[in-house]
């Protein structure tokens, strides 16, 4: 991976690719995000990469973990996966759009709240994206949201291009904002 085209947005964090000692802060983080953000907290259909990080993460060389530390302590992280969404619950167009193993879908793109707006969620997205570049055998980058979270919406729409929004359908159930994305490939 690139890492000299990517500084840290301040000198006081630095962004990497996360190590074995990372997994539990980035844990953390994730749960913290799962139950604060989203509100719902732990669903084993869709956070097991979470459970098993170092498996996930550090042990497939076509997956990736991207932590920024800031005094020691994770406090943002951006992973990057093999795979596309799964049907059910997404629709079926969007799976087969999106398959599994030619697809680098972004995930875990999380920030400790009192360390937004620095530029970290940015800087870390370009890396996964500059990995899914260099990585063999991806053709393309996607990702979904849910945009109840705050600026996450915005976010999104300034750095990727949408493909589907699931609230003018209704396909993911009531009072789901999920809204899905594809990312230019860099060169």
């Amino acid at each position: 991976m690139t890492d000299t085209l990517h500084k840290a947005p301040h000198p006081s964090y630095t962004l990497r690719p996360a190590t074995m000692t990372d997994a539990e802060g980035a844990r953390r983080l994730m749960l913290d995000t799962f139950y604060r953000e989203f509100g719902y907290g732990y669903v084993p259909e869709w956070h097991r990469d979470v459970v098993d990080i170092v498996g996930t993460y550090l042990d497939d060389p076509r997956h990736l973990l991207l932590v920024a530390v800031h005094d020691g302590e994770v406090i943002a992280t951006t992973g990057v996966r093999s795979g596309g969404p799964l049907h059910p619950p997404h629709p079926r167009r969007l799976a087969d759009r999106y398959p599994s193993g030619t697809t680098a879908q972004l995930v875990r793109v999380y920030v400790k709240a009192e360390h937004r707006r620095h530029g970290l969620a940015r800087t870390l997205v370009r890396m996964a994206c500059d990995f899914a570049a260099e990585t063999p055998g991806y053709n393309c980058i996607y990702l979904h949201t849910n945009i109840h979270v705050e600026g996450a919406e915005g976010f999104w729409r300034s750095m990727a291009k949408e493909v589907f929004d699931a609230r003018t359908t209704g396909e993911h159930g009531p009072g789901v904002g999920t809204v899905h994305f594809e990312i230019p490939m860099p060169h």
